[in-house]
């Protein structure tokens, strides 16, 4: 059956199975492999989607239950040409290794600094506790998330010289 979906703010017409999984339909009918599956019991968060903004493991979901629904995957961060913050900060930090957790990390991140903008190291070692690294990159992960809180508080084109502040000192 041809069902409708909104991924990353485009509409797509899609044929379904009724017991298809939405990692399935992301990955193999619109060829979205930033979304990934490697548990396929909804343990390691590496097939995290956000729904509606909320982090969902895609391999415990039928494609399905998403309909109507706005899904986001890793190649929907970001826009005009640019990486999302948050994605920034884990290149900066080195917040991966081998990269395979990294979307499904970066997702979780993404809804947690919205609920949480100004968040805890324990608080963000605790939000992205669903999500397993293999390779045990979790310091640099968490740094990189911290280090996007940093850069979603900024204004948009902060460029220190506010009245009272002596953030940049670079206006020289």
């Amino acid at each position: 059956m041809v069902r409708t979906f909104k991924v990353n703010g485009r509409l797509h017409e899609v044929e379904v199975d009724p017991d298809e999984r939405l990692v399935d339909m992301l990955r193999r009918k619109l060829g979205l492999i930033g979304v990934r599956e490697s548990c396929g019991e909804g343990q390691c968060g590496s097939c995290t989607v956000l729904l509606d903004g909320e982090p969902v493991t895609s391999c415990l979901m039928l494609a399905l239950q998403a309909e109507g629904r706005e899904i986001t995957t890793i190649e929907g961060l970001g826009s005009g040409g640019r990486l999302d913050p948050i994605q920034e900060s884990f290149i900066e930090k080195g917040g991966y290794q081998c990269g395979f957790c990294t979307p499904g990390v970066i997702l979780t991140a993404k809804a947690f600094l919205k609920r949480n903008p100004d968040p805890t190291v324990e608080e963000v070692s605790r939000a992205i506790s669903g999500n397993i690294c293999r390779c045990g990159a979790y310091p640099y992960i968490i740094e990189a998330i911290m280090d996007a809180a940093r850069k979603l508080k900024e204004p948009a084109g902060a460029t220190g010289s506010e009245p009272g502040g002596d953030k940049n000192e670079q206006d020289e």
